[in-house]
């Protein structure tokens, strides 16, 4: 097997996102080139510090972006090469770490942009995203078995952490909730007589549970409105809405409200984290129920609720 499918699978395995599969595939392809084709297992600390050190005098990324290369050669080399890079000293050339805060909404903010979606599947997946913190990866992917309206909650398998976390339901959503699901039925009973009613299962269960893709339970809760050709295979079926689809109609809704901030999807897991915590819910709450495996990163909207204080906010100007 040629050394980048090795690097496919072995991140298949670990049950890694297909973003992450992209990102740590080209940086290897990367790293390869810049050094004339060597092979991996002919390399090592030197030749890593090589590269890391040209991404940032030569090419000027940012810290963030020569971590994730790092990251990417860290898993070509204790994963699949079996190499381990753990108890070597890696000297390159960091990029500086620009620390910044999340941009964040008020409360009358995110509410006027959600003022200017109509009334459909796309403004309830932004409601979602600001009701419940999530990621827009984990809303989309959500199926109908993850709304647990007897006990109030959603279930939510976050592909970061591979742990499942449970969180309230918005009291605002449960309607629509119902009725998006009483339609989705309708729409799935119609698929399955068209020959269309399967849905791509998560990791293994196609095989353990062969006949449970036609199951309604395990259909998208946010589904598109036509069926299309599944993105990793030629099977024609019914997938979830898209983010670049999703993206595409906030941005409309944004540029109607004329607020002029950097406004994306996470600009509402920012903001739902931030009026928890103004909100006065402790920390630790809010780390467990944004699913962060450690608290330092929940802890910047401590940051940023300090600097959106309105004691902490005087000029001198303003004394004269």
């Amino acid at each position: 097997m040629k050394l980048l499918d090795r690097v496919r699978t072995k991140i298949k395995f670990k049950h890694y996102s297909h973003h992450t599969e992209k990102s740590y595939v080209s940086w290897i392809k990367q790293f390869i080139l810049f050094h004339n084709k060597t092979h991996p297992d002919k390399m090592g600390k030197i030749q890593i510090e090589q590269f890391l050190t040209y991404l940032v005098t030569d090419r000027n990324v940012s810290a963030s972006t020569q971590n994730q290369a790092f990251n990417a050669l860290v898993f070509l080399y204790n994963q699949v090469l079996e190499i381990p890079l753990l108890d070597k000293n890696i000297n390159a050339l960091r990029a500086k770490q620009r620390v910044h805060l999340p941009t964040v909404l008020s409360t009358q903010e995110v509410s006027h942009i959600i003022d200017q979606f109509p009334d459909n599947i796309y403004k309830t997946i932004l409601q979602t995203i600001y009701g419940c913190g999530l990621r827009l990866s984990e809303v989309l992917r959500l199926r109908i078995k993850d709304i647990d309206f007897d006990y109030n909650r959603m279930v939510v398998w976050d592909s970061k952490t591979l742990n499942d976390r449970s969180l309230p339901l918005p009291q605002k959503l449960i309607g629509k909730y119902q009725t998006i699901i009483a339609s989705n039925k309708e729409q799935h009973q119609n698929d399955l007589t068209n020959g269309f009613g399967t849905i791509e299962m998560p990791n293994a269960l196609a095989k353990k549970y062969p006949n449970a893709n036609k199951e309604f339970k395990w259909q998208y809760l946010f589904p598109m409105n036509k069926v299309s050709k599944a993105p990793k295979s030629i099977i024609i079926r019914r997938h979830h809405v898209l983010e670049s689809t999703f993206a595409r109609n906030l941005k409309r809704a944004v540029v109607k409200s004329t607020i002029n901030k950097k406004v994306s999807a996470h600009t509402f897991r920012h903001s739902y984290a931030t009026h928890l915590l103004q909100a006065g819910i402790d920390i630790r709450t809010i780390q467990d129920l944004l699913g962060h495996k450690r608290l330092e990163t929940t802890m910047i909207y401590t940051h940023v609720v300090k600097e959106l204080s309105e004691q902490n906010r005087f000029s001198p100007l303003d004394y004269l």
